[in-house]
């Protein structure tokens, strides 16, 4: 090594750049992460752990320890790997992909890369040794030109050290299926690891053994979650299954020990007086916390409107850092399922300090705009208040009160009929910037006894649905403009617009149904909101309006503002749910940081607050915060999905055999998905099921088309099916056709012969 090389690497305290942050950190520091990485790039080889300790001159054995188990940590996360030789080498250099796998039910699996490239293949064979969410190193092999392998080259880090599953005991041996769709193989239990688990019973798995090629996992039995048919069963392994915390924490239930229902009067010290206003809560029959409140009045001189939001004032008693922050934050959000609540916070916030209930008094933040007569935003004021809301109103109370037809409550009515007319602004100000405004329809499960379903219902969206929904998105509008223009880090609501492969795939489909495309390679908002006006009365609509709804992305958490392609906001956030969602408390932070900024309704006594120091989040931080409440966010779906596919299956049981009517709702090349009318529960119709022809899959018409026959099964077209098979274990349900196609088959068709 050439003596100024060498030089550069023994007196690293001079010249590793991060020497500063490590000495900040440790005690006795050695080189930086960085600093390695450099060394290892300029020797340009593998070097083993004593080569590079000698490059560093580091002497003394226990430093040599801490610096063994630097390398050891930096090889688990990626940053080096350690090949058969003991030697470390930079990933870069050997040309290695570092990701996250995801397993597929059939058995095979994709390699999600770190830097967000193209997936990767995973076969079946390499699976076996892997389980979904584990982190590998894996090298690109092309075995051929359409398809790209990943050749596993080590696990850097193993996602499951519990799973849950079922027990069964089978031909003296025993073994826990998964619950999870994604694990395909089984785990093994020896005889001395069984606990007192019962042949059929769910029960969670430790891992003592993971996988390899060629044997299976083993696990130990730590928890035993009940019998299979057990009522709320479903609820219990969906949480244990997406790892959904919902226990407190001794240090949480410490923490909130000393709060009461009532607000203290030392608490409602410093905030604007709001008590006087007619602020009102609007929510379902069936809503415990109630986190908004509305109030609305318009000045007669020039036709403006005042709209108050006052949001339950969360950060007020969650502060950053504290064991109930840091779980709020495990959580990201509270989790709904069927009968039951899993909250982000605990029942004496999220039930009642932070709950706007009406006559007792409340702390909130409130978004207090100016709106015009036009329906668009003039400016928007943000303060700490106290409240008391004056009535707890229902959805259907409301639509029922502004329609004529409910007498209660009627010194209420104007403040409602003022809301009912700045919505109609804000609703005309919404089809003039070309929001989205796609049919959906929510439903809800009713139970009878013994947690037994008894129906699954539409839910009616009512006047007074739409009338809270554009107040919300208003104010989360106001609070996304207010913080851009304050510099505030925060977390926006990002949704971009459809990616070019599928405005490529919209483009042939809707020539198909002799539609022209209004825009060109980047659509925006009102060109399909153009569209979805243009098909309303034609009978496709649905099947037209469904494509169009799939060919957009999905909603996210960002630190950047990328505008809400959905709603057509250039900037928006969530700012209206803090009770519920843990980035909606992120950016009441936010702005109670900027009251403090502007010494806006802080006393003297608050000015130490000023420093910018106190503000804890940096785009970085930010950054990582979004990435976890989006995991959260699609965890907590991916667990209701779950419970209420199981419920419905378990609900379709006595049904087997029965036919019934049904619209497509999915098209696959493994069959079609089929929506029971007025039942609103979805299964497959396999392309097993389909006898009378071999069928192909067209993914941009969303449709399979008999070969000989020409029958087609598209989405969107009514079909007539039997209820097969209902699994709620598997969340499966399975039809078979009920009546075949009337198409008549061409006269002089010659059926093919069967090859010998």
């Amino acid at each position: 090594m050439p003596k100024k090389i060498q030089k550069k690497y023994t007196q690293y305290q001079k010249h590793d750049p991060q020497y500063a942050r490590e000495c900040d950190k440790y005690p006795d520091p050695l080189p930086s992460r960085e600093y390695i990485m450099s060394c290892l790039d300029e020797m340009g080889e593998p070097l083993t752990a004593e080569s590079i300790i000698a490059i560093f001159n580091i002497e003394e054995s226990d430093r040599q320890e801490s610096f063994h188990r630097r390398l050891m940590a930096m090889a688990r996360q990626g940053q080096l790997i350690r090949n058969r030789r003991g030697k470390y080498a930079l990933v870069d250099q050997l040309e290695l992909i570092r990701g996250r796998v995801i397993g597929h039910k059939d058995g095979f699996g994709f390699l999600k890369p770190d830097d967000n490239s193209d997936d990767l293949f995973i076969p079946t064979y390499q699976m076996r040794a892997l389980f979904p969410g584990d982190i590998v190193l894996a090298r690109v092999a092309n075995f051929s030109h359409t398809k790209r392998e990943a050749v596993i080259v080590e696990v850097l880090e193993r996602a499951n050290h519990h799973i849950v599953g079922r027990y069964v005991e089978e031909r003296n041996m025993a073994f826990v299926q998964p619950y999870h769709k994604q694990i395909t193989q089984d785990i093994v239990i020896p005889n001395n690891e069984k606990s007192a688990a019962i042949n059929g019973q769910y029960v969670i798995t430790e891992i003592t053994e993971y996988p390899t090629a060629r044997r299976q996992a083993m696990g130990r039995i730590v928890e035993i979650i009940g019998d299979h048919l057990s009522p709320g069963m479903e609820i219990e392994v969906a949480l244990r299954t997406h790892h959904i915390p919902n226990e407190w924490p001794a240090d949480v239930l410490k923490e909130i020990a000393h709060l009461t229902p009532e607000v203290t009067e030392n608490d409602k010290k410093d905030r604007q007086d709001i008590r006087d206003l007619a602020l009102v809560t609007i929510d379902g029959e069936d809503a415990k916390d109630f986190d908004d409140a509305v109030y609305c009045d318009i000045n007669t001189k020039d036709q403006t409107y005042r709209l108050v939001v006052a949001i339950a004032d969360v950060s007020h008693y969650v502060k950053p850092e504290s064991p109930l922050d840091q779980e709020a934050f495990k959580r990201g959000n509270s989790v709904y399922f069927p009968g039951r609540v899993v909250p982000m916070l605990p029942e004496i916030l999220s039930n009642e300090l932070c709950s706007l209930k009406p006559h007792v008094d409340r702390l909130c933040m409130v978004c207090d705009m100016r709106i015009d007569y036009t329906g668009m935003l003039i400016k928007a004021n943000f303060y700490d208040a106290v409240m008391c809301s004056k009535a707890r109103l229902t959805y259907m109370e409301v639509s029922q009160m502004l329609a004529g037809k409910k007498k209660k409550q009627m010194a209420l009515l104007p403040h409602l009929k003022n809301l009912e007319s700045v919505y109609q602004k804000m609703l005309a100000q919404r089809a003039t910037r070309g929001a989205l405004d796609f049919e959906t329809t929510e439903t809800r499960i009713l139970f009878g006894k013994n947690k037994k379903i008894e129906a699954i219902v539409p839910v009616e969206r009512t006047t007074a649905h739409r009338i809270i929904e554009e107040c919300m998105l208003m104010a989360n509008v106001a609070t996304a403009q207010f913080l851009k223009k304050q510099k505030i880090p925060t977390l926006y609501r990002v949704h971009k617009g459809p990616n070019p492969e599928k405005i490529e795939n919209l483009k042939t489909f809707i020539k198909s149904f002799g539609l022209k495309l209004t825009w060109t390679d980047e659509p925006t908002p009102h060109d399909y909101q153009t569209l979805i006006q243009t098909i309303v009365k034609r009978p496709d609509a649905h099947l037209i309006q469904t494509v169009l709804l799939r060919s957009l992305m999905q909603a996210i958490y960002s630190p950047e503002l990328a505008g809400h392609f959905g709603l057509a906001y250039d900037a928006y956030l969530h700012f209206t749910s803090p009770i519920r969602r843990y980035p909606d408390l992120l950016v009441h932070r936010g702005l109670r940081y900027s009251f403090y900024q502007h010494n806006k309704n802080k006393p003297a006594n608050n000015k130490k607050n000023l420093s910018t120091q106190n503000f804890p989040y940096d785009d970085a931080r930010m950054a990582q915060l979004a990435e976890h409440c989006s995991i959260t966010e699609r965890r907590a779906d991916e667990a209701t999905r779950d419970a209420v596919n199981w419920l419905k299956c378990y609900y379709m049981q006595d049904k087997l055999g029965q036919a019934f009517e049904g619209i497509i709702t999915g098209v696959t090349g493994f069959g079609v998905f089929v929506e029971l009318k007025n039942i609103y529960v979805e299964g497959l119709l396999h392309i097993t099921s389909l006898k009378d022809d071999y069928y192909h899959y067209d993914p941009v018409q969303h449709v399979l088309k008999g070969k000989r026959t020409n029958t087609m099964y598209r989405l969107g077209d009514s079909i007539q099916v039997i209820v097969a098979r209902a699994n709620p274990e598997e969340r499966e349900l399975d039809f078979e056709l009920a009546k075949k196609s009337s198409k008549p088959l061409p006269k002089k068709i010659k059926t093919p012969r069967r090859r010998k």
